[in-house]
């Protein structure tokens, strides 16, 4: 047996060369807004618990009473015996959260939206003919989603419906997917959700959003489409994912979704905790109205010291660098002096886009946000 036919050797070193090579950055203890590691705090401005809910006392207390009770395991897949009365309990909130019939979990965001593209696009059904279009910008598991049901895959310029439409005008096939995140991951940007259902509406497309990045920030759903995913990994602080949408929509997921039939149920204590977080959401609104504040005056901050920013109105905060070797030594810099924000290089943005990606949390003070200011004014001081 042997590795060498791969080159991985050379490969790697290829990666190191460009300043591509990855190395997982463990924490010692910590998630928002403070993070311990190797001895050092740090304040972090690279998670995605927007909310600031991961270390909430109720949603902890409720996680831990369920333990006692029950245990961990789901034991099984869903349609096996893992589908708990915890599981169907969180999947009848999130579909009335949400304001769709029906909804159903599933382990990761990932995991979510391969099987639902896949179910409807793949194999499995009638659809080979089909096209999927995705915006060029959409996260990879929506890409890698496309690819694995073997349809055929247009990506449109981000955020172009003009480009969209014209596609689709030209466009005669029976079955028509339109696939997009709602804010992007790494932009912050927020597609045209108003626009894109009118163009679906027009041309007899089907319309599926990706909301990972919104799902809980909102005090109104936003309006409805055909298919709609969220995560309960970021705002929410728990983890795993759904996808809401009609009963016949969801029914017929539960039998096809491969990512969704083929794997153990996450632990029912996970539906304990995020059913517990939904209830401090709802009775805590503060924390929408903070982050907003902290987006805001980070904002005005940034534009005023001159950094390169994206349209971005979410938690999501990009300053684009340029190239990976300098993007990664300003992130070291910010590092110095106590602050945690994670270098984005390529492929996961375009080439010659590389960018610290600053996310913010309710969980974040005043003071976090102002030192944070300070040291971005002192490297861009260095800079010049």
């Amino acid at each position: 047996m042997s590795l060498e036919q791969f080159k991985l050797a050379q490969k790697y070193a290829d990666l190191q060369q460009q300043y591509l090579d990855r190395h997982t950055q463990v924490i010692d203890q910590g998630v928002t807004p403070l993070v311990q590691r190797h001895g050092k705090t740090l304040i972090n401005f690279s998670s995605n618990d927007y909310l600031g809910l991961v270390s909430h006392q109720a949603i902890t207390a409720a996680t831990v009473d369920y333990l006692k009770q029950h245990g961990i395991g789901a034991g099984a897949a869903h349609l096996v015996t893992g589908h708990h009365t915890i599981h169907e309990q969180l999947e009848q909130r999130l579909a009335q959260i949400t304001g769709y019939p029906k909804a159903m979990l599933f382990s990761t965001g990932y995991m979510a939206n391969m099987g639902v593209i896949d179910a409807l696009m793949g194999n499995l059904s009638d659809s080979k003919d089909g096209i999927i279009y995705q915006d060029r910008l959409n996260h990879a598991s929506l890409l890698d989603g496309g690819r694995l049901s073997c349809a055929k895959l247009r990506r449109y310029p981000h955020l172009d419906i003009n480009q969209l439409n014209a596609w689709l005008n030209q466009d005669s096939s029976a079955q028509k997917l339109i696939v997009t995140d709602q804010i992007f991951s790494m932009d912050g940007t927020e597609a045209p959700l108003h626009d894109l259902i009118k163009t679906a509406e027009q041309h007899q497309a089907a319309l599926m959003i990706d909301d990972a990045h919104g799902f809980g920030l909102r005090t109104q759903p936003l309006p409805k489409v055909d298919i709609y995913m969220g995560t309960l990994g970021k705002a929410i602080g728990t983890f795993g994912a759904f996808v809401a949408g009609s009963e016949l929509l969801i029914n017929y997921l539960k039998s096809r979704a491969r990512t969704f039939v083929y794997t153990t149920a996450t632990p029912p204590l996970i539906a304990a905790a995020t059913l517990a977080a939904l209830d401090v959401i709802a009775k805590e609104p503060w924390r929408q109205l903070k982050l907003q504040q902290h987006i805001g005056r980070l904002r005005s901050a940034l534009m005023g010291q001159g950094w390169q920013l994206l349209p971005s109105q979410s938690a999501i905060q990009p300053i684009i660098v340029g190239n990976a070797e300098d993007t990664l030594a300003l992130s070291a810099k910010l590092l110095e002096q106590g602050i945690l924000v994670s270098a984005i290089r390529p492929p996961t943005v375009p080439r010659g886009t590389s960018r610290l990606r600053i996310t913010l949390s309710a969980a974040h003070t005043d003071e976090h946000i102002s030192q944070l200011i300070s040291a971005l004014a002192r490297v861009c001081h260095q800079l010049a």
